[in-house]
């Protein structure tokens, strides 16, 4: 026993001298320092404004100024060290290539989570499982509560030593208008209300607030999380126009129904504590030098409480290459007068004194923005003293890379991936009878091409080849083409090996050489000849191949959907980590595809459309065909929403509450006379609740396997007129059925928010007519009075 208690006391002395050499995180308030630990700002009894008050009021202008930028600069009399406001998380912890950030990986710890990329996470129509994206599976007793995944491996990082930063760039919400955009794939694509949605999920997921919300109440955050980049930002560099200098032209009804929706949920339901100001002007104006967008909107009409930051250089492109301004000391004072708070850059640390000299800003805009920013940090309890024994104190190393966050990682990718063409069920390939397999192309075994862009090291990486190999043990490999520039072919090669297999499963697409940040693609198809290398080894198979697709953007794969001898179709985006896992597992059958694509796929002559053309809506007269599934008019490759599984489901309409709504008894001001429409501003928000009811659709899975299956509620107009969507989502469940078996799924219908439309003005309105709730073939009408 006296043994026993000589190792257990050894092994706390060891705890005890690691601790004690392991790296501290940055923080202030130390309570061992009596030079500031008397400091108001450092009593975590007071408000976090008196806090914040106390403290900018003992900075000098020259310190002050030196907190308005990304790399703020420490103030050790006040023992407040140096902060880096930039840190990346856009589906798991992650770095920008090249430039500093607040996590760089360059210690003991060298990896996190890779999840899909955020496309594909939105293929899944699942806002619990985005919110489980950024969620632990693991309980931690001492803190009675589940951790999330991205916030919990950047706040153990943190918690080591070797991160600077607490606030991480992460959501991109922009719409996904143009296919060629290069980071559409960063996005959840072309629909508002489910960018908004995803928003939110991710939002409350990484800084540690419930599923529905209403946690924070003590303002404590895990990690911030940023919504960018506003506003109407989705064009990086199409034939010689660049984001930096683009002017966005874009009318009031398309703003107020697709481009601002996403950002309004992110800060109403979502609570972000941080939002980005994007590089662009919209109808002239910078969006970081917009009072009416940052400042009367964003935290005056959406309640927004955080901080806004430029895109990184943004303040000096303001001045040096969209020439808004005359002056450097302008471009100053038109931001902080906007409302914007931090710069990525250095402008403000170097212009911002003379412009407060010249008299273009005075030090109440700088302390205005200072507010902002350091009640951020101590949301974050950077300014609590030692982080580690805070809240959240105790997580470190062993939350990062857990198997629980990689079983995720696979999870998402898994009821992600789309099947887009099944022939003659081809797929799944028996286990038994699949004797030997050829899996070809340049995307087979290129573990970074599974994480696309804004991404970290990975803790593992599993290619589709890999993955496929686990489940025949002779498959032969060749790449096709080295690269997916596809500029020569191996096609003798190739072919032999597809006449000796009873399989071939070609891996194709794209990576970021050819859509990326600062890259807009230029064709829809397939680079190089990659369409020759898969027509000629799919003639030369023995029986139909399957073609699996790596890309962020839509390609017209139209040869392919009408090739019989390509008999199968997976898009899987850019699937993380365990991508190849997942892929193999569709392909054999232990997982029944569920994704659904959350853009439209549009033909190749969609290119001669401009990238510059920002309107959503169709113009019958020039012949304009629209954007996205909602107004969009010309031909598809492929639907929003669409997305084959193993199992055929079926729908019905249980019930769906009413089939008349007479908005004319819930107005308070009446309709506007011979408009055929009511504002949704004239009805108060106790009719708009009555007005509330609720769909139920019976859903039965008619196959053999049990499957995860989105269920997608549209609304459509019997006319759509005066710029009315086509048809548009109302909501989306998913729902898990065994073989045969049935269940009903509820939706919550709120006639004000999910049967409005904006008008030309930009005013939301509920139009008069009759109006179908839609799922699948099944249709529900609802006739509205105005």
């Amino acid at each position: 026993m006296a043994l026993m208690n000589l190792i257990i006391l050894c092994f706390s002395l060891l705890l005890i001298k690691i601790e004690s050499t392991q790296p501290l995180p940055p923080f202030s308030c130390d309570s061992t320092n009596p030079s500031t630990n008397s400091f108001p700002f450092c009593n975590t009894s007071l408000q976090i404004s008196q806090r914040v008050q106390d403290l900018v009021a003992r900075l000098t202008l020259d310190e002050k100024i030196s907190q308005l930028v990304n790399k703020a600069s420490a103030v050790r009399r006040l023992g407040i060290p140096y902060y880096q406001w930039w840190s990346e998380a856009l589906h798991g912890v992650a770095v920008a290539t090249g430039v500093e950030n607040g996590v760089m990986f360059n210690g003991s710890i060298r990896a996190a989570t890779s999840f899909p990329q955020v496309i594909l996470t939105a293929a899944t129509f699942d806002a619990n499982l985005w919110y489980r994206m950024a969620k632990s599976s693991l309980h931690f007793p001492t803190m009675r509560t589940y951790l999330k995944v991205i916030g919990t491996e950047a706040r153990a990082i943190y918690n080591e030593g070797e991160a600077i930063g607490m606030t991480f760039w992460s959501p991109n919400i922009n719409i996904f208008r143009d296919p060629r955009w290069g980071r559409g794939q960063e996005t959840p694509g072309e629909d508002p209300l489910v960018t908004g949605k995803y928003a939110v999920s991710f939002v409350r997921g990484i800084q540690g607030d419930s599923f529905e919300g209403g946690d924070l109440k003590d303002e404590h955050l895990r990690v911030s999380a940023c919504c960018k980049h506003l506003t109407a930002y989705d064009l990086d560099h199409w034939k010689g126009i660049d984001r930096f200098t683009f002017n966005a032209i874009v009318t009031k009804q398309d703003m107020a129904d697709t481009y601002q929706l996403p950002f309004q949920q992110c800060v109403l339901e979502g609570r972000a504590s941080g939002i980005m100001c994007a590089y662009n002007r919209v109808n002239g104006v910078p969006n970081c030098a917009d009072y009416n967008l940052l400042t009367k909107t964003a935290r005056g009409e959406w309640g927004f409480q955080g901080y806004i930051t430029s895109d990184c250089d943004a303040v000096k492109i303001i001045y040096e290459n969209q020439t808004y301004v005359k002056s450097p000391e302008d471009a100053v004072a038109d931001v902080l007068k906007a409302g914007m708070d931090v710069n990525c850059g250095d402008y403000l640390v170097n212009h911002t004194k003379s412009a407060l000299e010249k008299g273009k800003v005075s030090e109440y805009d700088i302390d205005r923005a200072l507010n902002n920013l350091f009640a951020v940090r101590m949301r974050l309890g950077l300014f609590n003293g030692n982080p580690r024994k805070r809240i959240y104190g105790n997580l470190g190393r062993n939350e990062i890379c857990t198997q629980a966050h990689q079983d995720m990682a696979l999870e998402v990718a898994r009821n992600g991936i789309v099947l887009l063409k099944n022939s003659a069920r081809l797929l799944p390939l028996s286990k038994d009878k699949t004797k030997s397999l050829a899996v070809i192309g340049p995307n087979a075994n290129v573990p970074k091409t599974l994480r696309g862009n804004y991404a970290g090291p990975p803790c593992k990486a599993i290619t589709p080849l890999v993955g496929l190999q686990g489940y025949v043990k002779k498959v032969k490999f060749h790449e096709g083409c080295k690269t997916t520039n596809c500029t020569s072919i191996a096609t003798k090669k190739v072919v032999k090996i597809a006449k000796s297999v009873d399989y071939v499963v070609l891996v194709m697409g794209l990576n970021q050489d050819q859509e990326s940040e600062d890259l807009d693609r230029e064709e829809l198809v397939l680079p190089g000849k990659q369409k020759s290398l898969i027509t000629s080894i799919a003639k030369a198979a023995k029986k139909p191949v399957v073609l699996v697709l790596l890309c962020g953007g839509p390609i017209d794969i139209s040869f392919a959907k009408n090739d019989p001898k390509i008999g199968s179709i997976l898009w899987a985006g850019y699937p993380g980590e365990a991508g190849g896992q997942a892929i193999a597992e569709i392909i054999f059958g232990d997982h029944n595809p569920g994704g659904r694509l959350p853009m439209t796929w549009y033909p190749k002559d969609f290119i001669k459309i401009p990238m510059t053309d920002m309107r959503l809506r169709p113009d019958p007269s020039s012949g304009y065909p629209g954007r996205t599934y909602r107004f969009y008019k010309g031909k598809k490759v492929f639907e929003f929403g669409y997305g084959l599984s193993y199992s055929k489901y079926s729908y019905k309409f249980v019930s769906a509450g009413q089939n008349k709504l007479d908005f004319k008894k819930l107005s308070t001001t009446g309709t506007v006379e011979n408009s055929g429409y009511i504002p949704v501003s004239a009805i108060d928000s106790d009719s708009c609740n009555k007005a509330k009811f609720t769909a139920v659709v019976g859903v039965k899975n008619q196959g053999k396997m049990v499957g995860k299956h989105p269920v997608l509620l549209f609304l459509r107009r019997e006319e759509a007129s005066y710029g009315s969507p086509m048809k548009q989502l109302v909501a989306f469940q998913t729902v898990r059925l065994n073989p045969k078996a049935k269940a009903n799924v509820e939706f919550q219908v709120n006639p004000c928010e999910h049967f409005s439309r904006a008008n030309e003005d930009g005013l939301l309105v509920i139009e008069e007519g009759t109006q179908f709730l839609v799922v699948g073939d099944e249709e529900y009408s609802i006739s509205i009075n105005v």
